[in-house]
């Protein structure tokens, strides 16, 4: 894993990007280049974080998008309570669970349990994806402030923060460690890759499933590839499968 990524800012870059650029420096304590950096780099691009790989300038940047047309998409015309990941997490009538996302990612599932109503807190221990997660929820907040209350981020590895929790109570915790890819299905896995890149793989992952199964309320959910063993090979209470995933339930 790297131990820090650059912020790069374009020479041309408008006084609010310089601005931004500024606050997410100091907020995330990361280095700023001072020329085009190798490798690895964040921009900020029509105000808008990103994770980019200066090894590879043709492909697209990586960055948190909670009002991408697939997110919305699924939002507006999805399963809603009747989606698999809805049941995992026991959304039934007025039951609206606090949900713990202790490896968020790009926040896409978070944002999801968002709009079905769940307040959901993201834990996230890499700066660079909490600085990305954050980016997200600044321009979700200009867009859909009511969307935006329902998400918050807390910077910190997930096992300590799980075991060292205090308030405010948690019914669900929600784990989706990294899972190494196949080498097919490329167009997904060119953002993984990245991701992989910077996060390497997930080596204490088994070690996420006792302090969430301590801290959570109700139910713990583990999102697996459904060919993948179950995390920490601990048999859940039960699964429910979608058409590439399967959710592990592990019943208080």
């Amino acid at each position: 894993m790297p131990e820090s990524v650059p912020l790069w800012l374009s020479p041309d870059a408008s006084g609010e990007e310089k601005e931004l650029a500024q606050t997410i420096a100091s907020r995330w304590a990361l280095p700023v280049a001072a020329t085009l950096p190798e490798g690895l780099m964040l921009v900020i691009d029509n105000n808008l974080l990103q994770l980019k790989d200066n090894e590879q300038p043709r492909q697209q940047g990586v960055y948190v998008d909670f009002l991408a047309g697939d997110i919305q998409y699924r939002r507006q015309h999805g399963g809603g309570k009747k989606e698999p990941i809805a049941k995992a997490v026991g959304l039934k009538g007025q039951n609206v669970p606090t949900v713990l996302d202790a490896t968020p990612g790009l926040g896409r599932d978070a944002y999801v349990l968002a709009s079905l109503g769940c307040e959901v807190i993201m834990v996230e221990r890499s700066p660079v994806v909490a600085a990305l997660l954050e980016d997200g929820l600044r321009r979700l907040a200009l867009t859909d402030p009511a969307q935006a209350e329902k998400l918050s981020l807390v910077h910190g590895n997930s096992i300590e923060v799980m075991a060292s929790w205090k308030t405010p109570d948690v019914d669900v915790v929600y784990l989706d460690p990294m899972f190494p890819h196949r080498k097919k299905a490329a167009a997904v896995k060119k953002e993984m890759k990245m991701f992989q890149h910077l996060l390497g793989d997930d080596p204490d992952a088994d070690q996420l499933l006792a302090p969430a199964r301590g801290l959570a309320k109700k139910r713990v959910i583990v999102k697996r590839p459904n060919s993948a063993a179950c995390l920490a090979d601990i048999t859940p209470s039960m699964a429910i499968a979608s058409k590439k995933h399967r959710f592990d339930v592990y019943i208080k």
